[in-house]
């Protein structure tokens, strides 16, 4: 706010009056932006527990090849269970696809029902002219 008065010198010092209250207002809300944001509580990282479970299933015609699943428990210990080719002597024998799926899913499913999450889902092919395989990694994670 200024005054106008006669006198010059008084004009000029209410003038710097205003503008040094007007800094100093603003540096007092600056020192309290900073103060707010540095004191806060750092988020702590979540740390997890993984467990993994791969899908290996070949593709070799007449039904010859070998398809499993392989589980590492708790004590690294490989537990397996077998899957159906996807192969018979006809063809692709889509009842085994079907049943490959029933067998992964449940999986999935005992995982997330005793609380693991899906973290991450990698495939990955091999193949050649009349062979091949699909390797699945299910990577599950729980927070410890």
């Amino acid at each position: 706010m200024v005054y106008y008065c006669l006198d010059s010198t008084h004009k000029v010092r209410t003038n710097m009056h205003t503008n040094f209250r007007s800094v100093l207002l603003g540096a007092g809300f600056a020192v309290a932006l900073f103060l707010g944001y540095s004191f806060r509580p750092v988020p702590q990282a979540t740390q997890y527990t993984y467990r993994q479970f791969s899908t290996i299933e070949s593709v070799i015609p007449g039904g010859l090849g070998r398809s499993r699943v392989i589980i590492s428990d708790d004590e690294s210990q490989e537990v397996g269970k077998d899957l159906l080719n996807f192969y018979s002597l006809a063809g692709i024998n889509f009842k085994n696809v079907a049943n490959n799926d029933r067998v992964i899913v449940d999986n999935i499913n005992k995982y997330t029902a005793e609380g693991w999450e899906l973290y991450q889902v990698t495939a990955g092919v091999q193949s050649n002219d009349k062979t091949g395989i699909f390797l699945t990694r299910y990577l599950f994670r729980k927070p410890v």
